[in-house]
């Protein structure tokens, strides 16, 4: 009889928790799924930063599906592979710095362009810059003539012509 009882519940542990196909899931359902007390997701909550349910207004935790499969992850490296939360957390730190380094690819080098050139592409900046500025500084309701953009010289001008925002 005792040997059923420890079949089963590796058994249990083994299948894979079936996710209902929800937008959300409240507390109570996720518990229901990962088989463990609602405050013991609460806790996670406070020891993992990925697992953030959202609030509903009434202040309810509402769980994503990816939510569920981060809660049910956790469970089993807790429960199934014996990691400490620290051990759980660093599993999860791993991953995220492989996943960057594999969608990162390889970098694209940066044209070299002559110091004419960057400077004239930097003045070129400048000038549309002061020409936004123009625009916004324009009183709500203001037509700004097609074609031909309005150049309002704003007090903080100088932050942009003493190179306060390029440095040139």
């Amino acid at each position: 009889m005792a040997h059923m009882a420890i079949q089963t519940a590796q058994q249990r542990r083994s299948a894979p928790a079936e996710i209902p196909d929800k937008l959300y899931f409240r507390i109570g359902d996720v518990a229901r799924i990962c088989e463990v007390p609602a405050y013991v997701l609460r806790f996670w909550e406070s020891e993992f930063p990925h697992l953030k349910p959202n609030k509903s207004g009434t202040g309810q935790r509402l769980y994503r599906k990816r939510d569920v499969e981060l809660a049910l992850r956790i469970k089993r490296l807790l429960y199934d592979e014996g990691y400490t939360i620290p051990g759980a957390r660093q599993v999860f730190q791993t991953e995220a710095r492989e996943f960057r380094k594999k969608s990162a690819g390889p970098e694209l080098p940066l044209p070299v362009a002559s110091s004419g050139a960057a400077e004239a592409g930097l003045q070129k900046v400048r000038k549309e810059l002061r020409e936004l500025v123009g625009i916004l500084s324009s009183p709500v309701g203001a037509a700004v003539p097609s074609r031909q953009v309005r150049t309002v010289r704003p007090k903080s001008e100088k932050t942009l012509d003493s190179g306060g925002l390029f440095g040139v």
